[in-house]
């Protein structure tokens, strides 16, 4: 169980790291609940990535823009619409559900997937997690 945690714990503080980076080279800013939401998001594509290694990219990059996409509408709807922080509007954007989701974005999250496997495959390798 400890063993678990502290693995949870770190793949959570290289998602969240790593997603707060992308966001200020994507928009010029994060927040932090958007660090909570990539920390998130990453423990469990982790998971999902060493277990379908033997899969196509393709199937893994759908697999993985659907994880994302489900994770960025829960935390939307959390943050923005409970929490009332509007970190995100994505109300202007085509075929938008709720300006919590696009396809936009939901395409990104896919073709974002690649890297995120080829990471996922490293740290299993050097870290063993």
């Amino acid at each position: 169980m400890k063993k678990r945690l502290n693995c949870f714990a770190v793949l959570f503080a290289i998602g969240g790291s790593a997603y707060g980076a992308i966001e200020v080279l994507w928009r010029g800013h994060t927040h932090w609940s958007m660090i909570i939401t990539g920390g998130t998001c990453f423990a469990a594509l982790y998971r999902i990535m060493i277990k379908t290694v033997s899969c196509s990219m393709t199937l893994r990059c759908c697999i993985g823009s659907a994880v994302i996409t489900f994770f960025e509408f829960i935390s939307g709807f959390l943050f923005n619409h409970c929490l009332k922080l509007n970190v995100w509007d994505y109300s202007d954007r085509r075929f938008n559900f709720c300006g919590q989701i696009c396809p936009l974005y939901s395409l990104l999250w896919g073709l974002l997937t690649i890297p995120v496997a080829k990471v996922c495959s490293v740290i299993r390798k050097k870290l063993r997690l």
